[in-house]
């Protein structure tokens, strides 16, 4: 008989409480029963600020959120607890259910503490906590951006919820101030020389800061609110956001009769067992040993151990690794350890570049010998090598680790110790990591996720794991295949140099054998984006896959889809009508696709060039589905017709489709143009997308739906039209030239060295120099393409090559027949076993 666990709260925390006891109870020994709260399943709450980006609810969800298809997992969502009975063992909820329980499990949390300055209530103060605080910023900053053009707000607090508050403000359009009681941002994690950093960085991003005093009151000012400061500045504001911290939500444990903490929280042991029996509790509303954390990896450890503990074990609370690494406003921001050397007799070791931007700090023991802490701003490259040598010796001089790298100084991997963590959110060693690496066979990155967890957090240690398997003798190999010891991109820049136009003459110069169905494609892929004639001309006609031989997409029972572009989802009633007759009179199924075309199913080899010159003759032309190539800019319908576009996203897609088309890269590109930040054209889960917004577009690269889908990073924000197409032009150009076979631009940027801030430097900032030589050889894409259709109807020699039978062109393939399904006809493949759709 199952046991009963009813979990209190459905935050991160209890989430990961959830999935890890239902993980390690394969035998059900537990039916656990969620009491929360929202109306909405769990959701990444260190992720809320990103919700600006997309106001996509459903992205911040947490994998297996809704618990679907689990029996044992009962989510009751909008019903939280309020009420607990311990003699009795049962909770009461807000709906007036009475829940038995054996163990219960609070994962309250926290809620944001509002100081009690004169004006707190008025409306237009607000707290940033949740998805729906959130919306109702966001409802308040559009009503004052319809009276003012850039309206103004306050965030009464400056650490990091305040500065998370106030770069979603300033993504909303906003310009905010930010009002913080301590002397510099940030107090709790960095110092004073820090701090001044930081707020300099922060001040040049249309932030104002004021640090040193506090909100004395808030007063209505007509539509707006007048803030009082503590030093006599007065601020005329739209709206005003309390970020100033967050208290432990014990009041139900209060109610209850449980043990608190003097400064609040649950009280409750290394076990996280509260004084009640069989009660725990977990995340920000536990006080271990009377002390409350703040942060989410102290959090999971407290729901790893309690589901340890619920299915026999006796682990303990680890204790709390408090270090920090975040990107503020675009700003780097660490710290780590004694970040403020309060141990005695510690040793403070500073590097400090104005010029650079960077600030860093060492604090080490009396003998400087050891590690003890840390502060990282404008820079924080060396965190992942710092942070596992805290209460270790030091590798070297603190002043040589803190030198500029061209300087010889730095830390290296191999300097850390077994027992080091280089993933903290998910408690992965350096030994646990080497030890996959030795002696499970991992050596990949991707492997190396898979099969220790490592780098499937927050991602910050993915850079470390490729490190480790660098200094573990793993040859991380880039060659194209064995006839090839050269990578894609090394085998781009000879062809280009040395204006190779065929494989053979490549292989024979520069590789070994006759090639393979791995390299043969690559180059073909390689000589058509130089643009070195058809992909069906001469010699290159044999290098190509089964998809682009054919300038179509084979299908499971032998026959071919044919997809004609639709640039943007925009098409007439007249090609409409022609792509009607053509699915009509050669018996093709029709389906509209996910990326605003229709393709057509169901036609034979030699049908194809009688299918393309209708619809060539109807002004259409490939669309490109068969080839690693773009293939769509997917759009919403923007300021044409919705009531919300705010720019013309239909006419982008258009330009952009038509720039990129017939564009050969390492695998296909899809993209969208999405008319608001409702995003409908779903931008963001695109290789490049990209989002209106009432001053231009912001751009998104590196989001796919592939294999292991991934939402695309802000590259670019509030651009106008001609800088928006240049910087897709280098993008697309540098991402051909550089990235692997087959290589998504998810896992091309992830694979950077530098990652998306690297890819910056160097298309944004023109970092290397090149960008002007990548927009020139776009220019020439877009100046010599050709559509691939016509190009075989213009040559009889191309068309000779698509018939059924060598001896019998013309003749149908006899193999194939058809069925009727959904009123449409559907080939069967005779001698396949069929496959019966829905």
């Amino acid at each position: 008989m199952s046991r009963t666990l009813v979990v209190a709260g459905n935050g991160m925390v209890g989430h990961r409480l959830v999935r890890t006891l239902r993980a390690g109870d394969p035998e059900g020994s537990w039916r656990v029963i969620v009491q929360a709260e929202e109306g909405r399943p769990a959701y990444d709450r260190v992720a809320l600020s990103s919700y600006v980006d997309t106001w996509d609810a459903e992205r911040l969800a947490l994998d297996g959120s809704d618990h679907a298809g689990d029996d044992l997992v009962q989510l009751r969502l909008g019903d939280p607890v309020t009420g607990i009975d311990t003699e009795r063992r049962l909770v009461r909820t807000a709906r007036g259910l009475e829940q038995p329980y054996d163990a219960l499990v609070l994962a309250t949390g926290s809620r944001p503490f509002v100081p009690p300055v004169p004006g707190h209530d008025l409306p237009g103060c607000f707290v940033y906590r949740t998805i729906e605080d959130l919306d109702a910023i966001r409802a308040a900053a559009e009503r004052a951006r319809a009276v003012k053009g850039r309206p103004a707000a306050m965030v009464v607090g400056g650490g990091l919820l305040g500065l998370e508050a106030a770069k979603a403000l300033r993504d909303m359009g906003l310009s905010p101030h930010v009002v913080e009681m301590a002397p510099r941002l940030m107090p709790l994690q960095v110092d004073e020389g820090g701090g001044a950093l930081l707020r300099r960085l922060v001040s040049q991003l249309d932030v104002t800061v004021h640090t040193g005093t506090s909100t004395q009151e808030i007063g209505a000012d007509g539509d707006r609110l007048l803030a009082r400061l503590g030093n006599g500045t007065e601020l005329d504001v739209d709206l005003v956001v309390f970020s100033a911290g967050v208290r432990p939500r014990d009041d139900l444990a209060r109610a209850g009769g449980l043990a608190v903490g003097e400064r609040g929280g649950i009280l409750v042991d290394d076990a996280c067992r509260t004084s009640a029996a069989d009660v725990y509790a977990i995340g920000e509303c536990a006080a271990v040993d009377g002390r409350c954390y703040g942060l989410v990896a102290p959090g999971y450890s407290m729901a790893e151990l309690v589901a340890a503990q619920l299915l026999g074990g006796r682990e303990t609370f680890p204790g709390a690794d408090l270090s920090t690494k975040l990107k503020l406003l675009g700003v780097d921001v660490a710290s780590f350890g004694d970040a403020h050397a309060a141990t005695e007799g510690a040793l403070e070791v500073v590097f400090n570049d104005a010029v650079s931007g960077t600030y860093k700090k060492l604090v080490v023991s009396d003998d400087s010998a050891t590690l003890l802490g840390g502060v990282l701003v404008g820079d924080a490259s060396d965190y992942d090598l710092l942070r596992p040598l805290v209460g270790r010796k030091l590798p070297a001089e603190p002043a040589a680790i803190l030198a500029p790298s061209d300087g010889g100084g730095g830390v290296g991997v191999e300097a850390l110790p077994d027992a080091a963590q280089v993933c903290s959110c998910n408690a992965v060693t350096k030994g646990a990591i080497t030890g996959a690496i030795l002696t499970e066979g991992c050596d990949t990155v991707g492997k190396l996720k898979s099969c220790t967890g490592a780098g499937t957090g927050c991602g910050s240690c993915v850079p470390m794991l490729s490190k480790l398997l660098d200094s573990c003798g793993v040859e991380q190999s880039t060659a194209v295949c064995e006839h090839f010891s050269q990578s894609r991109a090394e085998l781009f820049e000879i062809i280009q140099a040395t204006r190779i136009s065929t494989f053979s003459e490549l292989i024979s110069r520069y590789g070994t054998g006759q090639g393979c169905a791995i390299c043969k494609p690559a180059v073909a892929s390689i000589l058509a984006t130089l643009g070195n004639g058809h992909i069906l001309g001469g010699e290159q006609a044999t290098l190509q896959d089964t998809n682009d031989r054919f300038l179509a997409n084979m299908q499971r029972n032998g026959t071919y889809s044919v997809v004609p572009r639709v640039p943007g989802g925009e098409i007439t009633p007249e090609k409409l009508m022609v792509i009607a007759q053509v699915a009509q009179e050669f018996g093709l199924y029709t389906k509209i696709t996910g990326g605003q075309r229709i393709d057509l199913f169901g036609a034979t080899v030699d049908q194809l060039p009688r299918i393309w010159k209708r619809l060539v003759d109807a002004g259409m032309e490939s669309g490109h589905a068969y080839g690693k190539a773009l293939r769509t800019v997917k759009s919403c319908v923007g300021s044409t017709w919705c009531r919300y576009g705010v720019q013309d996203s239909v006419g982008m897609a258009i330009e952009l489709e038509l720039r990129y088309r017939g564009l050969r890269s390492p695998h296909k590109i899809k993209a969208g143009v999405s008319g608001c930040a409702r995003e409908c054209a779903e931008a963001r889960g695109k290789d490049f997308g990209v989002i209106a917004t009432e001053n231009g577009w912001n751009l998104y690269v590196g989001g796919n739906g592939g294999m292991l889908p991934r939402h695309a990073e802000l590259l670019v924000s509030d651009v106008d039209d001609e800088t928006l197409i240049r910087i897709i032009d280098r993008f697309l150009m540098f991402y051909v030239r550089t990235a692997d076979r087959l290589q998504r631009t998810a896992s091309w940027i992830e694979e950077l060295d530098g990652g998306l801030d690297h890819l910056r430097a160097v298309i944004v900032d023109d970092s290397l120099g090149i960008c002007e030589d990548l927009e020139a050889a776009m220019a020439k894409h877009v100046e010599n393409y050709t559509d691939e259709w016509r190009g075989v109807l213009e040559d009889p020699e191309k068309l000779e090559r698509f018939a059924s039978f060598v001896n019998a062109p013309g003749s149908p393939d006899p193999s194939i027949s058809f069925r009727t399904e959904r009123q449409q006809q559907v080939p069967v493949l005779l001698g396949v076993p069929e496959v019966v759709s829905r």
